[in-house]
Formats: structure tokens, C-alpha cells, sequence
């Protein structure tokens, strides 16, 4: 049965009308907590305005207004209420027999499900201790783990295996820290392991440091290998171009033996290839051949990329070897430079072999730009160097003795890529100083030879004598060998100043080569023309000015500077070879001929010398003709006793001087003496002009006697007798002039032309108006008056007239 419940009407007091404001907030809160807004800022609010009453009566209002509300609906739904009580009143039966059975099964499941929970509970605590046992495992494997790494990270320090021993701390660090459970263990490998890594950085420096100054020492060892085996490459070419002009004078000699000369050449040339393929490896493997090691370097690099500090070795490795270069630099003011250079440049050279071998094998270690800067620096300092050295030298060896060994370096540099041109600028530079120094030498032994010499043939007892002497400077003037003892045609001074020349010669040519210039002939073509022309010359001009010599001391100099003559032909050849021309091209193109001869103003002096005393000489017979008597009625039968001592004297001469004198020389020197002979003319009447003549034809049949002297091979004799006829053309063409019966003749430029071309007016005038005075004395006579004139005396006087007025 439902009931239904009328509720009582329920009156309350009308509240107090609120203010405006009072009602905003109202409706403010009424809305909040319509939406379920939080209702904090209206308390907080409430209370700091000092107002809660008001926050208060607005829930009072809000909660009145809703309590209407839910009466509202409570009446409207009265009757569903009531039955719905009904209805769970209904099921409160069914709901305690319901509790009785749970209550029941709760019991039974109770009972059967106890000795299982126990199980439960035994297997969770079981569970949770295996985890922990299993987490317990696995720390203490990680920390064996940890432990086994340190422990060969310490087995590679005790090795000295620094690289292993980082990477085994890079593992450690790596794969094993991040996993140790054990903080203390942690701990200790934090502080451990910078440890470590500091004395491996410690240990590597100090490694470092000794192989600065191990490779100090090493690199001047190689330096001298290197330098040394580069000196052996050039004495092979050496070598092997003397072969190949010794190969080339044989050729020129017997065409036969030119194929077996090339064979044997062709197999030098294949062992000279072979030795240069074995200096390429000897210094591709420059550890074992040349005895250092780069390893103690690589090691320290190495170690440092692993510390990740490459960066800071590669600057502190240029720094280092930067401060080694500038001390290698310093030159002792103690020492002499020309002890000491060898040892400064090797240790360069070996610096800088040693530089690019760690440029190509170093895995970027140094770069290129690095090892031009460090060259850069050092061909300065060896420029400045050189040029301070030079120029305090004052001996010619000492300058060529450096110069060599900078070309020795510059070739040794430069099969390693090195621009060694700068150096080589400095070496040209300097190239006339060290001229002028070997100039100034060459003087004074010039001096010094001329000064021993007594100006007698030089006697050779061996074959090896003559060798040297005379074979060795192409001197001969036959290919066949003399017999011995053999008394050569000069002196010592020819071979004593040919080797002076030679000696020039080669010293020229290895300051001029492998200096970086291939055709070096014309420079060393111009110092040998000042060595003749100034050096060589200009000795023998003072010596011929200042020295008194005697005729067969004047004669051997005259002797000795055609057998110099020959010698220039071989110094300017032997120029030539040296300087790398060959001989076909020498013969061929006149690269070693000479155009003029440069002792030629001493020659002219030695055989004015030798002229002037001769013609003293002569003249000393020549005082004879005093005893002549040129006004004689009677003219001498064999011509006068002057003229027969003169021949006498030029025959004795003329024997001794073929001996020793060309052909040329003596030529030129008798032509000299018969036209001083013909000079020498006197006041004399027509008898004795007919003795003249006989002279002169006595002097003409010597001349003709000497004439099968100076004949070569395909000469004409006749042409040469009329060339020494030719030195007495004068004499004669006077003599003729004088007995010719119609002297005026000379007047007549044909005829002139013809028979008189030698004849000087003034000289004829002179000569004349003697002849003319002398037969006026003759003929002035009494015995003589009142004869016809004669007509020779009168085309005499027209002859004398004439030419004065010319004149």
C-alpha cells in the first residue's frame, strides 16, 4: 500500500532587501555554482572587504532558493517515490538470503584458499630475494668487467704500450663507468682515469723531447750521406763525360774504333743508371740506409690524436723545430767557416730530408704550407750567411770549396722538392769576386814561374816527362813520339804557365757548373780571355820591360810564345769540353777557337826584343863599313869583310834558330834584320855603289839559301826567296836606282810603280845629293876640265831638283 505525504507549508520571514551591489554579487555567486566554479575568489574576496556576512547571505538566499525548488519537485514526483520505497522493501528478503549465501561461500572459499595464499606469499618473497640475487650477479659481473679493463690498462702502462693502454681507458670511460653500480668503484675510476691519461701525456712528452735531440744528431749524419751521395752521382757523370770525350778523340782518330768505343759506353751508361736507381732507394728507405727513426715521433702524434689533443702537438711540434732550425743557424765566430760550413749545411740538408719525409708519411702532421715556411726561413738565413762569409773571403780555393758544397746542397735539396734557386743567386753573384780572387792567384804564380825560369830548352829523360809536358797541353807539332832524351823548343815557363791556365781553367768551370745555369761556355770563354789578355800578357810585357836579357835568352822567349800560341787553341777546346760542348761540335762550329791571338802584343814585344838585339848586333858588325872605303877607285871584287861577317853571323843564327823557332817567327824576325841591313846606307861614290851591289846580292843569295826553311809542304820556294828578297827590296831598288844611267826615270810613276815602289822621296834626295856631292869631289879634278858633261850627273841633279820641289 502507498501512502502519500502531504508536506506542511513552511513560512519564513521575508529577508532584508539587499543593496544593488549586494545583488551583483548575488548573482555572481549563483551563476558559479550553477557552472560548478570554484568559489575561492568570492571567499577571499568576501574577507579582505571585510564582508562576510554579505558572502554569507548569499548562500543563505542562494540555498533557500533551491530548497523550493527541490520541494517543487518532490511534489511532483511524490508517488514514484513511494513506490519505489515499496519496491526495495520488496527486495530486502531477497537481498539477506542473498547475504546468506556469500556468507557462506566466503567461508568455504576461505577455508579451501588459505594453504594456497600462504604459497602465494612464500613465492613473492622467493621472487623478490632472486631479483636481488640477479641484480647483485650483474653489478659484480660489470664490476669484474671494469676491473679486468683496468687491469690491462694497467698491464699496457707497465709495457710502455701507451696507445693500448688509453684505448683500454677509453673503454673503460666508455662501456664500463656508466654501468658500475658501486659508487666507490665509480669514484676511484673518475679520479683515476684523467690519472692516467695526464702520465701518458707526461711519458709521451718526455719521449718526445729525446727524440728532438736524437734527431738533431741524425739529421747531420744524413745530411752528409745525402750530400756525400750526391757528390758520387756527379763524379760519375764526371766520370762519364770524360769517357765520352775520350771516346770522341779516338773516334776522331780511327773510325774503326767508333763501334766499339759506343759499346763501351753504352755499358757505362747502364751502370750509371743502375747507381742512380740505388741512391733513389737508398733514400726511399731512409730508416734502414740512412740510420734514423721517425717512429718516436709518429708514436707521440699518435698518442696525442688519441688524448684529442693533435692540435696542440702539431703547433708545439713546428714550435720545437722552429727554436732547432734557429739554432742550427748560429755559426761559432770561434771556428773558421771553411772548417765549419760542411757540418752547417748537412745539418740543414738533413733538417729539411727529414721534414719531408714526415710531410709525406706523417698523416698530416706538418703541412706544406708549415715546410715552405720553414725553407722560406732558412734559404734567408743561409743567403744572409753566405753573403756575409764571401765577402770577407780573399783566397779563391776557400770561396769554390763552399760554392761547391752550397751546389752539392742545392742538388741534394732539390730532388726533394726544395726551390734552391735564391742560393744559387747568391753563388752567381759572387761569381766575379771569386774570378778576381783566381785572377790575383793565377799573377802571382805567373810571376813566380817566370821569375825560376833561366830561358833554356827544357830536357825530357821520360816518356811520362814529355806526357805531361808537352802532350798534355797539345804542344807537339808531330803525332809521332820523339826518342829520349828529347830537348824541347821552350822552356819551362811554357808548361808552368799552361798549367796555371788549365788549373784557371777547370777552377772556372766548377764554379760555373751545376750552379743552375746549362751554358755557362761564354762566361767562362770571357774570364779565360782576361786571364790571357790581361793576367798572362801583362806578366810577360813587365818581364820583357824589366828582365835583361841576352840573344839566346830573347830567342827562347820569342820560341816560347809560339809554343803558347798552340797552347791557346788547347786552353779555349779544353774550355769548351769542360763546359759540356763536344768536340765534333768545337771543331765543327768554333765554339773553342780562338779569333785573335791574346798574347799577341807580348808576342810583338818578344820578337821586337829579340829584333832590337840582332840589329844591335848587326850594327856592331855594321861599324865595319867604316873601314870601307866607299870613295875607292876600284869596287871589291867578293863584296866587303861587313857584309861577309853579317852573312857569317845570320847563317850561325839562322841555324840555331830553326831549332827552336817556327818557321814564321824566324821568318818574320830575318826580314826584320836584312831590312835594318838595307837601311844602313852611307856617302859612297859609283865604285862604290857597285860594291853595295855585290853586298846586296851576297845578302840576296843568302836570303835565297835560307829560303827551303820556311817552305811548307805545298809552297812555292821561289815565292818565299822573294819574300825575304822582298826585306831587302829597298837596298836593292836604291842600288839600282843609283847605277842606272838615267835616274830621272824615278819621275815617271810607271816606271816608279814598277821598279822603285819601295823607295822614300826624301830618302832618294838624300842618298842622291850624297852620290851627286861625292862624284862632284871625283870628278871636280883638274884632270877632268874640259871634258864633256856627264850625262848621269845631269839627270841626277833633275832627278834631286825635281823631288825637292815635290817636297
Amino acid at each position: 500500500m502507498t501512502r502519500r505525504v502531504v508536506p506542511a507549508p513552511h513560512h519564513r520571514p521575508d529577508p532584508i532587501p539587499p543593496s544593488s551591489g549586494d545583488k551583483h554579487d548575488h548573482i555572481l555567486i549563483s551563476s558559479a555554482i550553477c557552472n560548478g566554479d570554484d568559489l575561492g575568489p568570492f571567499v577571499r574576496k568576501a574577507f579582505s572587504s571585510g564582508k562576510p556576512d554579505s558572502l554569507l547571505h548569499s548562500l543563505r538566499a542562494f540555498s533557500r532558493s533551491k530548497e523550493s525548488e527541490i520541494e517543487e519537485v518532490c511534489k511532483a514526483h511524490y508517488q514514484d517515490f513511494i513506490r519505489a520505497v515499496d519496491d526495495l522493501r520488496s527486495l530486502l528478503s531477497d537481498v539477506d538470503s542473498l547475504k546468506s549465501s556469500l556468507s557462506d561461500s566466503n567461508s568455504l572459499l576461505r577455508s579451501v584458499a588459505s594453504p594456497l595464499l600462504s604459497s602465494l606469499d612464500a613465492f613473492v618473497e622467493a621472487r623478490v630475494v632472486a631479483r636481488n640475487v640477479s641484480l647483485a650477479s650483474d653489478a659484480v659481473r660489470a664490476c669484474v668487467r671494469a676491473l679486468e679493463a683496468c687491469a690491462r690498462a694497467n698491464e699496457h702502462l707497465a709495457d710502455g704500450n701507451l696507445y693500448m693502454a688509453l684505448r683500454s681507458v677509453d673503454a673503460i670511460e666508455r662501456d664500463h663507468l656508466p654501468a658500475i653500480p658501486s659508487s666507490t668503484l665509480r669514484r676511484m675510476l673518475d679520479r683515476t682515469i684523467p690519472a692516467v691519461r695526464s702520465h701518458a701525456e707526461r711519458r709521451i712528452a718526455k719521449e718526445f723531447g729525446d727524440w728532438l735531440v736524437q734527431i738533431r744528431v741524425a739529421s747531420r749524419n744524413l745530411g752528409q750521406i745525402a750530400i756525400g751521395q750526391a757528390s758520387a752521382a756527379r763524379q760519375r757523370e764526371e766520370d762519364l763525360r770524360t769517357k765520352q770525350r775520350q771516346a770522341e778523340e779516338q773516334s776522331r782518330l780511327s773510325t774503326g774504333l767508333r763501334d766499339c768505343v759506343t759499346y763501351s759506353l753504352q755499358e757505362d751508361d747502364d751502370d750509371e743508371i743502375g747507381t742512380v736507381n740505388d741512391v733513389v732507394s737508398d733514400h726511399g728507405d731512409l730508416k734502414e740506409k740512412l740510420g734514423f727513426d721517425l717512429t718516436p715521433l709518429y708514436r707521440a702524434y699518435h698518442i696525442h690524436q688519441t688524448l684529442g689533443l693533435q692540435d696542440r702537438f702539431k703547433a708545439y711540434y713546428i714550435e720545437n723545430r722552429k727554436l732547432q732550425l734557429t739554432s742550427d743557424f748560429q755559426v761559432s765566430s770561434m771556428t773558421p767557416f771553411l772548417e765549419s760550413h760542411q757540418t752547417f749545411f748537412a745539418q740543414i740538408v738533413g733538417f729539411f730530408i727529414v721534414e719531408d719525409r714526415i710531410l709525406r708519411t706523417g698523416g698530416g702532421l706538418i703541412s706544406r704550407s708549415d715546410v715552405d715556411n720553414l725553407w722560406e726561413t732558412a734559404v734567408a738565413k743561409m743567403c744572409s750567411v753566405l753573403e756575409d762569409q764571401f765577402s770577407r773571403m780573399q783566397t779563391a780555393n776557400h770561396l769554390l770549396l763552399i760554392k761547391d758544397y752550397v751546389s752539392l746542397l742545392g742538388v741534394t735539396l732539390r730532388r726533394y722538392g726544395y726551390l734552391v734557386e735564391p742560393l744559387l743567386d747568391v753563388l752567381n753573384k759572387h761569381r766575379d769576386k771569386y774570378h778576381e780572387l783566381l785572377l790575383s792567384d793565377c799573377r802571382a804564380q805567373i810571376a813566380e814561374v817566370l821569375a825560376a825560369d833561366k830561358f833554356e830548352q827544357m830536357l825530357m829523360k821520360k816518356e811520362y816527362e814529355y806526357s805531361m809536358n808537352v802532350l798534355a797541353f797539345q804542344l807537339q807539332t808531330s803525332d809521332i813520339v820523339p826518342a829520349f832524351p828529347y830537348v824541347a823548343p821552350f822552356s819551362s815557363t811554357v808548361p808552368g804557365c799552361c798549367r796555371i791556365v788549365r788549373s784557371f781553367i777547370v777552377d772556372s768551370v766548377s764554379f760555373m757548373s751545376h750552379g743552375g745555369q746549362l751554358d755557362f761556355y761564354d762566361v767562362v770563354r770571357r774570364y779565360l780571355d782576361r786571364l790571357l789578355g790581361e793576367v798572362l800578357d801583362g806578366a810577360l810585357l813587365r818581364f820583357l820591360a824589366t828582365a835583361a836579357l841576352g840573344v839566346s835568352q830573347a830567342m827562347q822567349v820569342a820560341a816560347n810564345m809560339a809554343a803558347l800560341e798552340r797552347a791557346c787553341d788547347f786552353f779555349f777546346k779544353h774550355a769548351a769540353q769542360l763546359s759540356g760542348i763536344p768536340s765534333r761540335v768545337v771543331e765543327r762550329g768554333g765554339a773553342g777557337r780562338r779569333r785573335v791571338f791574346p798574347l799577341k802584343k807580348s808576342r810583338d814585344a818578344a820578337e821586337e826584343l829579340l829584333a832590337g838585339l840582332l840589329r844591335t848586333k848587326v850594327d856592331d858588325f855594321m861599324l865595319l863599313t867604316e873601314n870601307v872605303n866607299w870613295m875607292g877607285d876600284d869596287p871589291p871584287q867578293y863584296g866587303n869583310e861587313y857584309a861577309n861577317e853579317v852573312i857569317i853571323y845570320l847563317e850561325t843564327l839562322v841555324s840555331t834558330a830553326q831549332q827552336i823557332l817556327p818557321v814564321q817567327v824566324l821568318n818574320r824576325v830575318l826580314l826584320g834584320i836584312l831590312a835594318h841591313i838595307s837601311e844602313n846606307i852611307v856617302g859612297f861614290n859609283a865604285n862604290a855603289v857597285t860594291g853595295f851591289d855585290t853586298d846586296i846580292r851576297l845578302f840576296e843569295s843568302f836570303a835565297d839559301n835560307q829560303a827551303h826553311l820556311f817552305v811548307e809542304d805545298d809552297g812555292d820556294m821561289e815565292v818565299v826567296a822573294g819574300q825575304l828578297r822582298g826585306a831587302l827590296a829597298e837596298a836593292r831598288q836604291l842600288v839600282n836606282l843609283l847605277m842606272s844611267s838615267h835616274p830621272e826615270s824615278f819621275l815617271n810613276p810607271v816606271i816608279r810603280g814598277k821598279n822603285y815602289d819601295k823607295l822614300d822621296y826624301k830618302k832618294v834626295v838624300t842618298i842622291s845629293e850624297k852620290f851627286r856631292d861625292s862624284s862632284d869631289r871625283l870628278f871636280s879634278t883638274f884632270g877632268t876640265r874640259g871634258m864633256k858633261p856627264n850625262p848621269k850627273k845631269k839627270s841626277l841633279d833633275t832627278l834631286i831638283k825635281r823631288l825637292k820641289d815635290v817636297s
